[in-house]
């Protein structure tokens, strides 16, 4: 009776060993897995900043809401003459051809978009012909209280397909939206790049029924 006591005791000693032994070596594993993807995300953000960092932007994206915003963008344009402008939604195209002409810049240059419906959509409907043209840059123009919301949209989505940004805000004299807002958002540009849907119906339902851009 005692030999088998002393066995059994033995044995246990032995798999609480072996137990030990199992569960450091998983902490370790998670350890170096931990520090791994550290690392990968690390990388991938200094090569992001150092992209933006030198990037030279293509192209000027404008987004629709206000008309201030295009006449920034004019001005702005004026200013880098190998640039072509996208407009996404904004104003009638009588008016924005109107702004951009007073400003000199030449019609070929001017490229207006009316496919958006939210400034989820801004990004979306546009990415595309950007990558198609090799635009792997932009200049992101919109308000400055707008600013946020855009931004979070511009690195999923541009950030989607290798495009950067440099982001240049309009003052607007109004208070910056609330972030729930860049949340649901960025939410929805989550949505766009894993399923090719917008969820702008719901952009539109929270927003009730209409977002300005």
């Amino acid at each position: 009776m005692l030999v088998k006591i002393g066995q059994k005791a033995v044995c246990k000693k032995r798999d609480d060993r072996r137990r030990s032994r199992r569960c450091h070596a998983k902490r370790r594993s998670c350890l170096w897995l931990s520090l791994f993807l550290f690392v990968l995300l690390l990388s991938g953000f200094a090569y992001k900043q150092y992209r933006t960092a030198f990037d030279r932007p293509k192209a000027l994206l404008v987004l629709g809401g206000d008309t201030e915003r295009e006449e920034f963008a004019a001005n702005f344009a004026r200013s880098h003459p190998d640039l072509d402008i996208w407009v996404s939604s904004g104003s009638n195209p009588e008016y924005a051809q109107w702004v951009f002409d007073r400003a000199g810049i030449e019609p070929h240059r001017l490229h207006l978009d009316y496919q958006a419906v939210d400034t989820v959509t801004n990004f979306t409907t546009l990415v595309g012909e950007f990558q198609a043209q090799g635009i792997d840059s932009v200049y992101l123009i919109t308000s400055d209280d707008h600013m946020l919301r855009a931004k979070v949209i511009g690195e999923i989505v541009l950030g989607s397909r290798g495009i950067t940004y440099k982001a240049i805000a309009v003052p607007s004299g109004r208070e910056a939206e609330p972030v729930e807002k860049s949340i649901r958002d960025g939410l929805r540009a989550i949505l766009w790049v894993t399923t090719g849907r917008t969820g702008a119906s719901l952009g539109q339902l929270k927003s009730g029924g209409g977002d300005r851009r």
